[in-house]
């Protein structure tokens, strides 16, 4: 059996403080879980693409399941490291969105994991917001319009 933070007693199995223990050990990992969706749902979507709406479905997808990318220069340039360290990157960004969320969830003495996608939410959507408002300036700075 395994022991709660500092406590001098095991938790109960399936009580509430391992409950708590099960979300702070596995809330980093399944935050992953949106980002994972997102990027094979970006991957169906531009593999073997010929239409302009698939491609900016597609692209959306990609910025919002890794973010880094646009800290990257990934719409301006097509370097495959760059790639490569985006991805990593937004990987270790999205672990860290799952840590804070569920130990946020967990301040709760009966935490549930509505409660960490709760927590995700909010952090996850204003990540998202990022991602639409750098867009955005990419489009009104750089898009301009053709002659």
């Amino acid at each position: 059996m395994s022991t709660a933070g500092t406590y001098p007693h095991p938790a109960v199995p399936h009580g509430p403080r391992a409950f708590r223990l099960r979300i702070r050990r596995l809330g980093p990992f399944v935050a992953l879980a949106p980002a994972a969706t997102l990027g094979v749902v970006a991957w169906l979507l531009l593999h073997g693409n010929t239409a302009t709406s698939r491609g900016l479905t597609g692209f959306a997808a990609v910025v919002l399941a890794a973010p880094v990318l646009l800290a990257a220069g990934i719409p301006l340039t097509t370097e495959s490291g760059r790639f490569v360290m985006g991805v990593v990157a937004s990987i270790v960004l999205w672990l860290v969105v799952g840590l804070l969320a569920a130990r946020r969830a967990t301040r709760s003495p009966v935490a549930s994991w509505r409660d960490f996608w709760r927590e995700f939410a909010w952090l996850a959507a204003g990540i998202w917001l990022g991602v639409g408002v750098g867009l955005m300036a990419i489009e009104l700075l750089l898009g301009g319009v053709a002659p």
